[in-house]
């Protein structure tokens, strides 16, 4: 039981250490929209998205009110919308009023995104999955609130490499598509391995197949939180290090547990998970790199990085799975490198190369996030980028993800700026020796030998 007792606890955190929950997001499932007309699926999903989430706006607004404590976004997730124009897309058009309708059925409910436009593709890939991929840049050009997220492999299955190599593509005609706005069409598209059913946070939430009609999951954040209560320690040791990074998330999923069963309650809709992900922000002081420093990095990318990384990662986790009974998602720590100002700075600094993220993402949540590249990198290169990816995440059978952002007209050492939570970001080099012979065998990498579990 959670009472207000806990919640006041956590005041100073919310006043002073910039404590908030991400987001409340609501999944739910647009099975029962499928139709042969797509006019009528557009119809169905707006109505069924109405029918859930026309009160989760105000529902967050209210709880934060009443407790204090800010809820920066609500958003939605739906089933993967490959799944949903199956019978009625016959062109890569569908799609785009598909996409439209999601966003007019965004904005009539004021959540700032929704995700889901999306195919799990990490075997093989139907017609109707490559009419919606092939519809993205299209479709992300034409909205303002959808996201768009690919599963291109898993541990189970191997990595679709038609999907990667189509993607590279895919990226690229989004950048270009959205160039007169920085190329943000790529910041809403992200490509996964190993993609949860159950993530909160965009770009890559989408309602999996295998939930209930409808669910609340929410994302708790707090690296300013873990942050300060570092700074006290001075020259702690490790354990005492661990254990206090450990407390430290407990209050802060806590707080998460607090408001996912406040909004559950209040919109009649079951509690799904919490995600304790560390979520960074542009805002000074609220950055997952910050910690690194005071654990004792001059700057993210410094060697012992990846070693201190996993074991915030760790002790994060170990700490949340005490405060609730339902954790979920992703679980971990973000590292965007355009919304959090301290990674930001490692680039700036030459300390932090696309490479090291690559390694830092072996122990972390996700992967190569929002990270912006000269305009003029190709798609083959860019596949190549993906692939690496995935595979990391295949073979530690854990979540991995690339949200990259080739800026149309930009080069390196210039900085482009997306605005409110999407941040800002220096464009960083990309190694541009040439992958595209292996990025156009077709087929797929199979599933490493571990996977074999049955």
């Amino acid at each position: 039981m959670i009472n207000i007792y806990e919640v006041a606890e956590t005041n100073m955190m919310i006043e002073h250490e910039n404590l908030d929950v991400r987001t409340i997001t609501m999944g739910i499932s647009l099975l029962d929209c499928a139709d042969g007309n797509v006019n009528k699926v557009c119809e169905n999903i707006k109505t069924k998205i109405s029918k859930y989430a026309e009160n989760l706006v105000s529902t967050g607004e209210a709880i934060s009110r009443e407790y204090g404590i800010p809820i920066v976004n609500k958003r939605i997730s739906i089933t993967p919308a490959a799944i949903i124009g199956a019978s009625a897309c016959k062109k890569e058009e569908d799609y785009v009023k598909i996409a439209v309708a999601l966003d007019e059925a965004a904005k009539n409910t004021g959540v700032n995104f929704l995700g889901g436009f999306s195919a799990i593709v990490s075997k093989g890939m139907t017609q109707s999955d490559e009419l919606l991929i092939r519809s993205i840049p299209e479709a992300l050009s034409k909205t303002e609130r959808i996201c768009s997220s690919i599963n291109v492999g898993s541990t189970k299955t191997g990595i679709n490499m038609d999907a990667v190599r189509l993607m590279g593509e895919v990226i690229k005609q989004t950048a270009e598509l959205t160039k007169e706005k920085d190329s943000l069409g790529c910041a809403k598209l992200v490509v996964l391995c190993n993609a949860p059913d159950d993530n909160p946070f965009m770009a890559g939430a989408f309602h999996g197949v295998s939930e209930a009609e409808a669910i609340i999951n929410v994302g708790v954040s707090g690296p300013g939180v873990v942050k300060y209560a570092l700074e006290q320690l001075k020259n702690a040791d490790f354990e005492t290090l661990c254990e206090t990074i450990k407390k430290t998330a407990f209050k802060i999923t806590r707080v998460g547990q607090l408001v996912t069963q406040e909004a559950s309650r209040r919109l009649k809709v079951p509690f799904g998970i919490i995600d304790l992900s560390l979520a960074p922000t542009p805002a000074v002081g609220d950055s997952v790199a910050d910690i690194l420093k005071v654990i004792g990095l001059e700057h993210p990318g410094a060697p012992g990085t990846t070693a201190a990384l996993a074991l915030l990662n760790d002790q994060v986790k170990k700490g949340g799975v005490m405060a609730s009974s339902y954790v979920g998602g992703l679980s971990g720590a973000f590292i965007p490198v355009s919304e959090d100002q301290g990674m930001i700075q490692a680039v700036e600094a030459g300390a932090l190369t696309i490479e090291k993220l690559e390694a830092m993402t072996c122990v972390c949540s996700v992967g190569l996030d929002m990270i912006a590249i000269p305009g003029e990198t190709s798609a083959a290169t860019i596949s190549g980028i993906i692939a690496d990816e995935a595979a990391i995440g295949m073979v530690n059978q854990k979540t991995t993800a690339v949200r990259i952002i080739p800026v149309a007209g930009k080069k390196v050492g210039e900085t482009v700026d997306f605005g409110g939570l999407l941040g800002h970001a220096p464009i960083m080099p990309v190694n541009q020796f040439d992958c595209s012979v292996f990025v156009n065998r077709k087929g797929r990498i199979p599933a490493p030998i571990h996977s074999f579990k049955n």
